[in-house]
């Protein structure tokens, strides 16, 4: 029914666009708003290619002397090729072209806010057109401060947290192979607290595990002057994401935050209070096993090989300590 309505809806545009009763600009209007329509819920890729479509005919009726429209229409539809799940670089590359071309319209006559999500979303296509080589992830990064100027934590709390985290994954995406490292690993972790003081645990439970647990990603894997601080904070973090995360409902998600939290535990000391060698040692342990059960119930190969790599490991590191005399601490 929905299909249907939706083909009802594109089959109408197009014997709108032919009628001669309204004006171009009113014609590119409707097209747009009816590209629009079918874009907000689509149930099939096709009908985000009618959406795009309209978008192509919407800018082929709008006149020269309505600017501030046509930079609108291409805004709205580079949302629509970004979307396209089989677009591939292609649609990529056009939705680039697309934002590219609305941008210095949108900053000089548009709303700040249509000229900042213009410059959010090229951020998000220059973010995937860098892992082909396409792009450089650094102009992702001056996209994303650019519409942080608009959209900030009082006035766009949503956009606000989206930017912040795109800019983490992007700062912790660029090669550590300059003297400004230590710095963007720096900035990756202070985006995603930026992101915690907008998402929290009771309203935006998903999301808040998410960060909680790339926050330790981040942390644990820094190259910083205070590993055991870095880890500490990574395990509050893991342990923040653990209060959402769970074997029954989100059993992968749970697997990759043991694992996580894990591979932080191994590299702790253990507490000088310890009657025992190896506490935090056989800890992560226990917390590898509970991840490898479940990453070989979902087939996850290479997330259980990986987890089966550091028991190896971690029975090697045990058996040395053993041989060293130090008592191993009781599972």
């Amino acid at each position: 029914m929905a299909l249907s309505l939706a083909t009802s809806q594109f089959d109408a545009a197009l014997q709108a666009a032919d009628a001669d009763a309204a004006s171009p600009e009113e014609k590119a209007e409707m097209l747009m708003e009816i590209a629009m329509g079918l874009q907000l819920r689509p149930k099939t890729s096709e009908q985000l290619h009618q959406a795009v479509e309209l978008y192509e005919r919407a800018l082929a009726a709008c006149p020269s002397s309505a600017p501030l429209l046509a930079a609108r229409i291409r805004a709205r539809m580079g949302t629509a090729l970004q979307a396209l799940p089989d677009g591939g670089a292609a649609a990529l590359h056009k939705a680039r072209a697309a934002y590219e071309d609305a941008g210095p319209v949108l900053e000089a006559k548009g709303a700040p806010e249509e000229a900042a999500e213009v410059q959010m979303n090229l951020g998000l296509v220059l973010q995937a057109l860098t892992s082909q080589g396409a792009a450089r992830i650094t102009d992702a990064v001056q996209c994303y401060h650019r519409a942080l100027r608009v959209f900030t934590r009082e006035t766009h709390a949503q956009e606000f947290a989206i930017l912040h985290n795109n800019l983490a994954i992007a700062y912790l995406s660029i090669p550590l192979t300059d003297e400004r490292a230590k710095m963007r690993e720096a900035l990756a972790v202070q985006s995603f607290e930026e992101v915690l003081k907008v998402v929290n645990l009771i309203d935006h439970p998903t999301e808040y595990a998410m960060i909680q647990n790339n926050l330790g990603n981040a942390l644990q894997y820094a190259a910083s002057g205070h590993p055991l601080e870095n880890n500490l904070r990574a395990l509050a973090a893991y342990e923040e994401a653990l209060k959402v995360r769970n074997a029954r409902d989100t059993p992968l998600e749970y697997a990759n935050t043991l694992a996580n939290k894990a591979n932080v535990l191994r590299n702790l000391p253990d507490d000088p209070l310890e009657s025992s060698v190896g506490a935090n040692l056989d800890s992560a342990r226990a917390l590898y096993e509970e991840a490898l059960a479940l990453f070989a119930r979902s087939r996850q190969l290479g997330s259980a090989a990986l987890v089966e790599e550091a028991l190896a490991e971690i029975a090697r590191e045990r058996k040395a300590r053993v041989a060293d005399g130090h008592p191993a601490a009781t599972s």
